[in-house]
């Protein structure tokens, strides 16, 4: 399963998880699922969610 930093950087920029979803083009509860480890993001879904923090991809998706 993959890892990811989502809420950490969401909450440090001071992004809501509904915020994030309309920058990304999905549902709120798809940010939810994300955030809990319960989803695994398309390739397409993480670029966009790295672009809106502008980071690179590993640094927010990561396999443990």
């Amino acid at each position: 399963m993959v890892q990811n930093k989502i809420k950490e950087i969401r909450t440090s920029i001071g992004l809501t998880q509904e915020e994030l979803a309309d920058k990304v083009g999905v549902r709120r509860e798809t940010i939810v699922f994300l955030e809990k480890g319960k989803y695994n993001p398309s390739l397409k879904l993480a670029m966009d969610i790295a672009k809106v923090f502008k980071m690179k991809v590993d640094d927010i998706f990561f396999f443990s």
